[in-house]
């Protein structure tokens, strides 16, 4: 009879309850949306990730944004204060400036002539412009991209395919007529 008790008691173990984690300690101040550049940012994310969710802003940008701001680029956006996300907005904002020439994403602007970084919305209608001036002209750029083929010159024949049909179709051999 031993052996049932101690059966029973390793059941008994095993159906209790495991003790739930214990919640983490969250700071009242944690923001779980902050907006840069007319772009909402999700505050779980870390420094570098959250500033590239920005329209123009990449890997390069968003670490050079950290180092001016003396700001670990590891750290939540949300548990910046809202000084430190000015800040970073500011720097952000003001990276043509400090910028050299090849690091900006609009060298020799068609219209103004002059070097710009573009973010957000302006970066997406400086290039629907860009590619309706395109059209306009005639080019041969202009006219890929009204048929909405592939631009810079990669191969068609059997990749960037659409439609429905894919690969090869071949017809049935169909009897020989009779004389």
């Amino acid at each position: 009879m031993p052996e049932k008790k101690d059966k029973k008691q390793k059941k008994d173990k095993g159906e209790q309850k495991p003790s739930a984690p214990k919640a983490e300690k969250k700071d009242e101040n944690f923001r779980y949306i902050v907006r840069i550049a007319n772009t909402d940012i999700d505050g779980n994310k870390s420094l570098m990730m959250g500033i590239q969710s920005i329209k123009g802003v990449g890997p390069r940008v968003a670490a050079i944004v950290a180092r001016r701001t003396d700001v670990d680029p590891s750290v939540k956006m949300g548990e910046l204060s809202e000084a430190k996300t000015n800040e970073i907005a500011q720097v952000v904002m003001s990276y043509p400036e400090f910028a050299p020439t090849w690091a900006i994403n609009r060298q020799h602007d068609i219209e103004t002539g002059e070097d710009q970084h573009l973010f957000g919305i302006d970066l997406d209608v400086s290039r629907k412009d860009d590619v309706n001036r395109l059209k306009m002209i005639r080019s041969y750029r202009g006219v890929r991209h009204e048929q909405g083929q592939k631009v810079r010159g990669q191969k068609t024949r059997s990749n960037g395919r659409t439609g429905l049909t894919m690969g090869v179709s071949r017809t049935k051999n169909q009897p020989a007529a009779k004389k």
